[in-house]
């Protein structure tokens, strides 16, 4: 088995060579950190997303989703703190003129120094650039930066400029007139889909006349200038978040963080993943309106990433837009408060967030299901690259072949095809011998194919092909929806 460097860089090509990934506008040398989802990638990240959607809201009566605009009045960004407060430290190298963020420039150092058998330097490492974050202490990190003499990967220099704050906000100009005023026409491209949620919290209440507590979900695109984007889709400047923003009474929310944390850890251990796979991993630097965080953390082959984080993040986000917006964002509470023996009244509610990225779930999906398999026998070489998807997110569930190209077994596959592609996703193939295409299959996920051929004719059965076996069994016509459903449910 290839090493996890080699093994990820084989996951992008394939999904290049397969459909599934491709470098955005790549005829023009492509855009640094941007990314188009190709016929294959798009129908799996369908699927994830529509996997998310109804475990949110369609398994949860007090859950309801909305679909908020991208743009937002500039205000908003102020109430949240991203127009002052979304910044990143950064620092540029003179001689290369690249800029690094410099969390990022550590990370990379560590990782060389693993590599060289420096676990245990690397770990402090580490440790002192939480420490120096978390106090917002750039000197700090300058000085940390120069003692472990960490150098350009451009240049080879340690020739760096201070330290500074960089915003990640992407900006743009609303409207058709030009103001004198540059920042009266500014609108920013959300960082986050999470204040979409926030500002509809009254309108959402009232008209689904939800009770605390209840949650309000969303899947959109969000923004972000990263000035290093790296490691594939895990990092892009445009991806996309599915948020839900649970509305709790103040006084409740640890609890509601302990069940939201063992809620999302087993959605993904849904998909037949390995527990060992999974850790949470608890923030030490909590942002300063923030009672507890946590990241769900994945194994990726670059080693554990964050995938998923659950916050409480009290009251802060509506009390800061009822400030800034001069509009009360309060729930009346008439359940009875049993210390009281009075209704616990008007309050802001406090809220527990869950917000994992579309793109880095596909990510920990397509690197969990490839496999390079030896299927080597008696001296005669052979193998396979097979994408192991759970049934439900393959992008294709049924492939149909008709064995030759006559004697009206195309036809039979077509009426195979107009039968059960209304119920799931299916793909006709009728080129290159059947084994040839058995592996083309195998290496787009899909895990039935069904091949029709001269015996089909006389008794009405197919010989279906199940992808993770690779063992054939014949079946009727007719039992094709049921084992392909039972298997997608």
């Amino acid at each position: 088995m290839a090493t996890d460097s080699n093994r990820f860089q084989a996951i992008i090509s394939h999904c290049k060579e397969y459909g599934f990934i491709f470098p955005s506008s790549e005829i023009y040398d492509g855009l640094q950190a941007v990314y188009d989802y190709g016929q294959w990638g798009a129908e799996l990240k369908k699927n994830i997303r529509d996997q998310w959607w109804k475990s949110m809201t369609q398994m949860h009566d007090n859950i309801v989703g909305i679909d908020a605009a991208i743009f937002m009045h500039p205000t908003t960004w102020k109430a949240s703190g991203h127009v002052d407060g979304f910044n990143d430290p950064m620092i540029d190298n003179k001689d290369s003129k690249k800029r690094y963020r410099v969390d990022h420039l550590i990370e990379t150092h560590a990782d060389a120094m693993r590599a060289q058998g420096k676990a245990a330097e690397a770990d402090v490492l580490i440790s002192e650039m939480e420490k120096l974050d978390a106090a917002g202490d750039l000197l700090g990190l300058k000085k940390l930066i120069d003692d472990y003499n960490i150098k350009c990967p451009i240049s080879g220099t340690a020739n760096w400029t201070d330290v500074r704050q960089f915003n990640l906000m992407f900006s743009t100009e609303f409207g058709s007139t030009v103001s004198e005023n540059a920042d009266e026409n500014k609108v920013y491209l959300r960082p986050e889909t999470a204040q979409g949620i926030f500002v509809n919290f009254l309108n959402v209440q009232k008209t689904g006349r939800m009770k605390i507590p209840f949650g309000i979900a969303q899947v959109g695109k969000a923004f972000r200038n990263e000035i290093v984007a790296r490691q594939f889709i895990f990092r892009m400047r445009e991806f996309e978040q599915m948020e839900m923003q649970f509305f709790v009474r103040p006084g409740t929310q640890q609890e509601w963080y302990e069940y939201w944390k063992e809620e999302r850890l087993k959605w993904h251990l849904s998909f037949g993943n390995p527990a060992s796979d999974y850790r949470f991993h608890d923030h030490t630097k909590l942002a300063f309106y923030a009672d507890a965080a946590c990241d769900i953390e994945y194994n990726f082959p670059m080693g554990f990433k964050e995938l998923e984080g659950i916050h409480s993040r009290t009251n802060y986000d509506l009390t800061q837009h009822e400030k800034y917006s001069k509009k009360k964002l309060q729930y009346f509470d008439n359940e009875i408060n049993p210390e009281t023996g009075k209704p616990y009244g008007n309050y802001v509610p406090y809220v527990i967030e869950t917000s994992i990225g579309l793109d880095r779930m596909f990510l920990s999906v397509i690197c969990a299901a490839y496999d390079e398999e030896d299927l080597s026998t008696d001296g005669k070489q052979d193998s396979r690259v097979v994408l192991r998807f759970p049934a439900k997110l393959a992008p294709i569930k049924l492939a149909v072949f008709p064995l030759l190209k006559k004697d009206g077994l195309p036809e039979i596959a077509r009426d195979i095809m107009a039968k059960y592609r209304g119920e799931f996703k299916c793909f006709y193939e009728e080129k290159d011998a059947i084994g040839k295409r058995y592996r083309r299959m195998d290496a787009i996920g899909v895990p039935f194919c069904v091949t029709i051929d001269h015996q089909t004719k006389e008794d009405n059965t197919v010989t279906i092909r199940y992808r993770d076996s690779m063992q054939q069994e014949r079946i009727a016509i007719d039992q094709i929806g049921e084992i392909v459903g039972k298997a997608i449910k």
